[in-house]
Parts: C-alpha cells; structure tokens; sequence
C-alpha cells in the first residue's frame, strides 16, 4: 500500500512542476518525479479531483497543462516556493511601492499557515532596507505599468509642473529606494528618466506606439550611465588607476564597481570611476594612505587642485 504522505508529497510536486511551465509532456514529468506514466496519469486525476483545471495536451507522447481559472483551489507551494514567497514579501514591504502594508499583512498570513520548520527558516531571513525610500502610489505604479505592457503613450504632470507631458514608457526599475520610469520625452525628442513618486498619470492615454530600443540595449546600463553621469553608457565618464600603499583585503571592502588587484602584502592598483576627476580625486583621498597615480593626467590634476584647494581652506584666518 502506497504511503500517504509520499503521496502528497509528490502531488505537491506534481502541482508545483505544472505551476512552473505551460506545457508538460507525460513523459518528462514521469521522468522529473521519479515515476512511471501511468502513476502521472493517477496523480493528475487526483489533483482533478481536488479541482484543479488540468487538460490534456495533444502531442506524440501527451502532456498536461494547469489552466487558470476563477473556481481555481488556494494554491499550494513546496518548501523553496514558500521561502521565496516569504522573502519576497519582505523585500515588497521595504520596496516603497505603496504596498508596504499589505505586503507585511500577506507575510503574516502565509506564515502562520507554515510548518513550524519553514517558520523557522523564514524567520531566520530578515531582510533589511538600507537607505530611506520613497514611497509611490500604488495606483500608480499600477497605471505606468500598464502604460508600458500596453505600449501607449503616457501622458502625465511632473512635479509642480501643471503642463501636461507625453512619453513613450519603456520600464519601470528601482534603484536606491527609488522607482523610475524609463521612457522617451515626446517634447524633448530624447531619453529620460522620471522620478514615479513625481508622476501623476492623466487620463486617456495617448496612442499605441512602436518601442525603440534603449540606448546600449541594455536598461540597467543605460540606467547606471544616467545616474553617473555618462548617458547612453553604463561606465563612469571619469575613470582612472591608481596603486594605494595598502593591503588588498583592506580596499576592497570600500570598493563597489571597482577593480582591486594585489601587487604585494602592502600595495594594491586600484581602478576606479566618478562623475567628475575632482570627485574621484576626493573618494580616493578617503583610503587615508599615500597614492600614486597611474592615469590618467586628469586625475594627478584633480589632485593638485584639491591639495590647493584644501590648503587654503586649512590655513588660519586672520
């Protein structure tokens, strides 16, 4: 006689391998589960049974397929879904999309339907926000993403602006407890991002566009660029090398994007970027150690400048 709890655990994993992917040939879901058919064939009629919408998919081997529906059961996770699920959750109420407080509601409630053993595990991973966010709407968040996946021009007021803008939205992204939209300004003709916390949606939305690609083709690039200073571009437009009179493993927990090579137990060349030589210059003068530069020239310049500069502002007023 078959174990029961065997059995509901591979309808769970039956039930979470056909949540996964559209289509499932029998065959390969036999093969996943460890099974023969004919055991998929009965664990599938077992799920029916429990109400769950499988249908047979037509194909040389056959296969199956989880339809979604409005009489669809409460749906059931193995172990590593419910984790994700629960850390999701805690990174949505930390995420300043205007859902903090359900998030932390829906947290509360798959976890009191937890087992005491993911219970634990779940409450051993706190997820903590650094950095004050800001909080968005979640209305419209909700409106600019439907902007986007219906590709129709937004039209919009920013800020304390009354005038009415349009823009092609492209992506939502978040970045430093901020979330922005990436779009192209109709007015201006160019690429930009918008602050959501700024944007107030105006309704109706424009026409259906025809997206353009992001500069680089890559959003999270062109985003970086943006915001160090160097548009279309991901790198920072002021970048140089230095060799630091310190050990490797004491810069690079200082470091972000840069490049830390050891040239022996005391020095180390360090490579790294800005949006200004004046403002490299100053992050590199933080590693309180003497500096040699490499290059290029710009940079040994921005390092006269400061020394000037911070001479002056040393020496005693009379």
């Amino acid at each position: 006689m078959e174990d029961v709890h065997e059995t509901s655990a591979r309808l769970l994993a039956l039930l979470s391998l056909l949540q996964a992917r559209r289509d499932w040939p029998g065959g390969l879901l036999a093969e996943r589960l460890e099974v023969s058919p004919r055991t998929v064939r009965r664990d599938v009629d077992r799920l029916r049974e429990l109400g769950y919408p499988i249908q047979a998919t037509k194909g040389p081997d056959g296969g199956y397929r989880l339809d979604a529906g409005a009489d669809l059961p409460p749906l059931l996770f193995d172990d590593e879904q419910a984790v994700a699920l629960a850390v999701g959750l805690q990174i949505a109420a930390t995420s300043g999309a205007g859902v903090e407080e359900a998030a932390a509601r829906a947290l509360g409630t798959v976890r009191q339907v937890m087992p005491a053993r993911l219970r634990h595990r779940i409450d051993g991973l706190r997820v903590t926000a650094l950095g004050a966010s800001t909080t968005v709407d979640a209305g419209v968040l909700a409106a600019l993403g439907d902007a986007v996946r219906a590709r129709e021009v937004l039209r919009f007021g920013y800020g304390s602006d009354a005038a009415t803008r349009r823009a092609e939205p492209h992506h939502l992204v978040t970045r430093g407890g901020r979330w922005y939209l990436v779009a192209w300004d109709l007015d201006r003709a160019d690429w930009r991002t918008f602050r959501a916390d700024r944007i107030t949606p105006r309704t109706p939305t424009g026409p259906r566009f025809t997206p353009r690609e992001v500069p680089g083709g890559d959003v999270a690039a062109f985003v970086a660029g943006r915001f160090r200073g160097n548009p279309g571009a991901g790198d920072w437009p002021c970048r140089g090398e230095v060799i630091v009179a310190l050990p490797a493993s004491e810069v690079a927990p200082y470091t972000r994007d840069e490049l830390v090579e050891e040239i022996d137990p005391g020095r180390c060349r360090l490579v790294a970027g800005a949006w200004s030589w004046i403002g490299l210059a100053a992050s590199l003068g933080r590693l309180d150690a003497e500096i040699e530069v490499v290059g290029p020239p710009e940079l040994a310049d921005a390092f006269a400048a400061l020394a000037t500069r911070f001479a002056r502002t040393a020496t005693p007023r009379a």
